[in-house]
């Protein structure tokens, strides 16, 4: 590959695409973006031209990729809706990585998930399974990156768990609360995506944070960290939906679902390899203490406002 390079983000205007395509800027490196918010806020004062994902126009998507280098794919749907589905991301994704190919793009960073499994019966983890299966047989180079939860300051999961402490006299975790999750700095995250992207080799990397916790604990540091230690009560899985549910009528947003819930508790965001990334996230929750959890973050509110920022 040449010291300078055009390199595809999808996503650059959103949570870890930004900080991938920030990262590959710094190098001095050309940046494209494949977009669906085409006229969301550019927080890089216009240095990253914008495509539209164009899934439905294959043609327009390789040309969109042309003279592409290295695409980095963050692009999913974390749950389904009527306005996005998990097979539709497989779908679409697919389409773009046979565009890939034949416009030319010598490699991949596909962003998957902790634990995927072919043979899961979870959709989300099913479906990672079967595009990192896709992209090993695309005949493109490759780095899969498997991370469990992502953390920084546009975070969903970990600020909601702050603001739910914040608002409520309680906390309920799903049966016992002691599976596991070991969160990576969004920052450090797109690190090892750019490192990964001017390899070579084909590789698999468990990209996961230097603390484990169980979500119990997590709970409970976070608490401690803002100042709102609550009480953690151990709940059923179909209760705490349920009030999970409430909660997500209130909000006009999803805040968890049933296989959300039944992938925590099988311990699908953990793993026994070693930490990818450096920053604690009980480090960065005492440095963010003060904000983390003001305001609820909204997966639907993001989807449904392409033009402002995410905060």
């Amino acid at each position: 590959m040449s010291e300078r390079q055009i390199h595809a983000v999808t996503g650059a205007f959103g949570y870890s695409g930004k900080y991938i395509a920030q990262r590959l800027l710094d190098q001095g490196q050309e940046v494209r973006t494949l977009t669906n918010s085409l006229n969301r806020r550019n927080p890089f004062d216009g240095r990253i031209s914008a495509h539209p994902f164009n899934f439905d126009n294959p043609k327009k998507l390789k040309e969109s990729l042309k003279s592409v280098s290295v695409l980095y794919n963050t692009y999913w749907a974390r749950f389904n809706h009527k306005m996005f589905t998990q097979a539709d991301a497989v779908e679409n994704t697919i389409t773009m990585f046979h565009a890939a190919k034949e416009a030319g793009v010598e490699r991949v960073v596909h962003v998957s998930i902790t634990n995927p499994s072919e043979d899961s019966p979870l959709e989300y983890f099913r479906g990672k399974a079967e595009l990192e299966k896709v992209l090993k047989e695309s005949g493109m180079t490759y780095s899969i990156l498997r991370p469990a939860v992502l953390f920084g300051k546009e975070d969903i999961l970990i600020n909601n768990i702050a603001w739910a402490l914040r608002m409520l006299p309680l906390f309920g975790v799903f049966g016992d609360g002691n599976y596991r999750m070991q969160p990576i700095y969004v920052d450090d995250f797109a690190k090892l995506a750019v490192e990964e992207g001017q390899k070579c080799d084909n590789s698999i990397i468990d990209a996961i944070g230097p603390e484990t916790f169980t979500y119990r604990g997590l709970v409970q540091q976070i608490g401690k960290i803002i100042g709102k230690k609550r009480p953690v009560i151990s709940v059923s899985p179909r209760l705490g939906y349920i009030v999970g549910n409430i909660i997500s009528k209130l909000v006009d947003d999803v805040l968890i679902t049933p296989e959300e819930i039944e992938g925590l508790m099988a311990d699908l965001l953990y793993t026994e390899s070693p930490p990818a990334g450096k920053t604690r996230l009980s480090d960065w929750a005492k440095e963010y203490a003060e904000s983390l959890g003001r305001h609820y973050a909204s997966e639907l509110a993001r989807r449904r406002n392409r033009l402002s920022a995410y905060k």
